[in-house]
């Protein structure tokens, strides 16, 4: 069994026995407790389990660092992933985008996309746009101002967004499981995305390697909700057999 295989299996019965050993996982595999080891590392460092003493246990729930760090985390991935939305959203297309690092990021290859047209609760996207040179439409919704994000949310945004419909909600995720779908870790956010994804023709959801078989709090859409997943690189094999079997296009 090959080691990415392995690890994966470790994750499935950590997640389904809440925890596991390391002299168990050897017995179990038929290798050594230190290559046990290696693959708990790994995992942990993923955030897909979290490591104890002796074995692993379920991953907690996730929690998001503030803007300004988020933003120079995986800051080349997301600028890549950034242009590949640019090559998907087709000129003249309608857009709710939603407040987050990766969608920042695609502000200045969205720029270059003739007539589009913007709803969005980020303060900083829309200024990132105009200073990019951008020709869009852009309709900033009003509520409660978040300094550390730059955004806005609360009822008023929910409630402005019953009066527009687009062609693709572009969403970024602190976490994304395919049995379980796109999650977030902040509660106002969660909802605003919701919002977003329930008046969208098309779902688009951003979201680079580290996000994969993570959890967080806060539901945004089911898996089968998604029509396009745009990522940095190459997933396991899990995760992509996943996608597939659930309809759901990647782009890497």
């Amino acid at each position: 069994m090959k080691p990415h295989e392995r690890q994966s299996r470790i994750e499935e019965m950590t997640r389904q026995e809440g925890e596991v050993s390391v002299d168990g996982l050897a017995l179990h595999f038929r290798v050594s407790t230190e290559t046990i080891r290696r693959d708990l590392t790994a995992l942990a460092e993923d955030g897909r389990v979290q490591k104890v003493h002796g074995g692993a246990r379920r991953p907690r729930l996730i929690r998001e660092p503030s803007h300004s760090d988020r933003a120079v985390t995986e800051a080349a991935a997301k600028a890549r992933i950034g242009q590949r939305l640019a090559d998907a959203v087709e000129p003249g297309e309608t857009l709710f985008i939603d407040t987050g690092s990766t969608t920042l990021a695609a502000a200045a290859a969205l720029a270059g996309v003739p007539g589009l047209t913007i709803i969005t609760n980020s303060c900083r996207l829309a200024d990132r746009l105009a200073q990019a040179g951008s020709d869009a439409q852009v309709f900033l919704l009003g509520g409660r101002y978040g300094a550390d994000n730059a955004q806005t949310t609360g009822a008023a945004v929910i409630d402005q967004l019953r009066g527009f419909q687009a062609d693709r909600a572009v969403l970024t995720v602190a976490a994304f499981d395919p049995e379980i779908g796109a999650m977030d870790a902040s509660l106002d956010e969660a909802e605003v995305a919701r919002a977003m994804a329930a008046r969208a023709r098309r779902v688009t959801i951003l979201a680079d390697g580290t996000k994969f078989g993570r959890r967080a709090t806060y539901a945004v859409c089911a898996t089968t909700e998604i029509d396009l997943i745009i990522s940095d690189g190459p997933l396991e094999k899990a995760h992509r057999e996943a996608l597939k079997h659930k309809g759901v296009e990647l782009w890497t």
